[in-house]
């Protein structure tokens, strides 16, 4: 199915005739999902927004190189990647608070935020993923969340599988041991 759609994708956006069309199912098909991706790394909707906005930028520029060695998702999911450790790369420089501060920034965006249920352990999850190292964060929200196959992660983060499941085994323990000290089980 997600081939059939992907070849559709390509189809349009390789036919000068019917570029945007194509571009429009490509980000109908996958913006959202990739819009989850980059948020829960970048946490504030705005800078996933514009994160996202950048990537689809990218895509629209680059598409044309795709050479379909991987499946389209994967492709635009290193993009996406790429783009948001970028992205907390240059926001990590331009900080000026305390890591306290910081702290108590992430968890006050994440109480006032509106899809943010008030869940007490979504509050602790989110805490703890910040916590992680960044290669740590962004095997575990592949994995965790987006149910990635170790596989299609080595292809994104160009790295090796086994590399990956050690780097989400010490993400769980990390967590589970942020979770303990929080007195939440």
């Amino acid at each position: 199915m997600k081939e059939d759609i992907d070849d559709k994708i390509l189809s349009l956006i390789s036919n000068k005739t019917s570029v945007e069309q194509g571009f429009r199912l490509l980000m109908d098909t996958y913006q959202e999902r990739l819009y989850h991706h980059i948020r829960r790394m970048v946490i504030e909707h705005e800078d996933a927004d514009d994160v996202l906005q950048n990537v689809m930028i990218k895509v629209f520029k680059s598409i044309h190189k795709f050479e379909q060695n991987a499946a389209l998702y994967t492709w635009l999911y290193r993009i996406a990647t790429n783009e948001t450790i970028s992205f907390l790369r240059k926001k990590n420089r331009k900080k000026t608070s305390s890591i306290h501060n910081e702290d108590l920034n992430l968890d006050n965006t994440l109480k006032a935020e509106i899809q943010f249920d008030g869940d007490e352990a979504q509050r602790i999850l989110r805490q703890a993923l910040n916590e992680l190292p960044e290669k740590q964060k962004l095997v575990f929200n592949m994995r965790y969340f987006d149910e990635m196959p170790y596989k299609q992660i080595a292809e994104v983060l160009n790295t090796s599988v086994g590399s990956l499941k050690a780097s989400y085994h010490h993400a769980v323990k990390k967590i589970e041991s942020y979770i303990k000290q929080q007195n939440f089980i």
